[in-house]
């Protein structure tokens, strides 16, 4: 099991994340996810910036860290083949260290152009096609793609990789699990549910990795992790396909405008106790999964990447 960090685009500024990829390739954690979004999830977040940007500067910044689009959704907001075009130039950048994420996305991110929001299972069916054609243009030359969903005139990517972009297929459900297995090279989860890695596993995904993530406050205190993880992060509480279907943080926002800080113990690991991160990332390790990244709420990154160092990753 290998542990990496998640870094929240919702949370943190473009600047910020960048120090922050640096900051955790030298406490000595080997690779990370960066969310892809346009929007955050509630207002208070604050942030949202264009992840391709990020992740070149990111590139500059490290040296042997990798890293994922935790992750990407190549549908509607951003054409299949210009996820191509960005994934294959940041590869170049990062030779054998970056990989790429995706998913079917969320409704919060894919209107913004005024396109509708499909059913999950035409949601699937158009990422399957996706990751068809951004597979095609990456095998270089001039290229043409008529699908159901996607149109390509002879395009060609220039600049490639020496080795193709390796893609990372999220699932939350069976029937993704399913496509994952078949499609992708490796399988991104943010719940250790064993069920998922076996319908991976079964579907053509065995020996490939798999990326959980978890979601932790680290403060010095139970209480004021609680305050931090509420007042940052309470989408933490919306459940089920809420947070696929709802197209505005402000929704998100209503959702949780009852619930009060309290709510979030028990849901996830929180404060100093290094017990309640390693008894879940252990679950993780139960349920199949290669890899976890932890996505600290929250401003003090430096804190919880001390705290990893020290208690966790000896321990992993």
């Amino acid at each position: 099991m290998e542990l990496g960090i998640a870094l929240s685009s919702e949370e943190n500024s473009p600047a910020d994340l960048v120090r922050h990829a640096r900051a955790a390739e030298e406490s000595g954690l080997g690779f990370g996810l960066i969310s892809d979004h346009i929007h955050p999830w509630i207002d208070a977040q604050g942030h949202s910036p264009f992840v391709w940007s990020v992740l070149g500067a990111i590139a500059q910044q490290t040296e042997s860290f990798r890293i994922g689009t935790g992750v990407t959704c190549p549908l509607i907001r951003i054409h299949p083949a210009i996820v191509a075009h960005a994934a294959a130039t940041v590869a170049c950048l990062m030779p054998g260290r970056f990989f790429l994420g995706v998913g079917t996305g969320e409704n919060l991110n894919e209107h913004v152009l005024g396109a509708k929001w499909p059913s999950p299972e035409e949601r699937l069916e158009m990422l399957e096609e996706a990751v068809g054609l951004m597979r095609q243009l990456w095998e270089g030359d001039y290229q043409t793609h008529r699908g159901k969903h996607y149109t390509v005139e002879n395009l060609r990517i220039f600049d490639l990789p020496e080795k193709p972009v390796e893609v990372a297929v999220a699932a939350m459900q069976p029937q993704a699990a399913q496509l994952a297995g078949e499609i992708g090279d490796a399988l991104v989860n943010v719940a250790p549910k064993q069920e998922i890695v076996q319908k991976f596993d079964d579907s053509g995904g065995s020996g490939k990795p798999k990326y959980g993530q978890m979601t932790v406050c680290w403060a010095e205190s139970k209480e004021e992790a609680k305050k931090t993880a509420f007042e940052n992060w309470p989408n933490v509480l919306v459940e089920g396909a809420a947070s696929q279907e709802l197209p505005l943080p402000s929704h998100f926002e209503q959702l949780v405008e009852d619930r009060e800080a309290d709510d979030i113990d028990g849901t996830i690991p929180l404060g100093p106790d290094a017990d309640e991160y390693l008894e879940q990332i252990g679950e993780y390790d139960k349920a199949g999964y290669t890899h976890v990244c932890v996505h600290q709420i929250g401003s003090d990154q430096k804190g919880f990447l001390e705290f990893a160092k020290r208690e966790l990753v000896p321990k992993l």
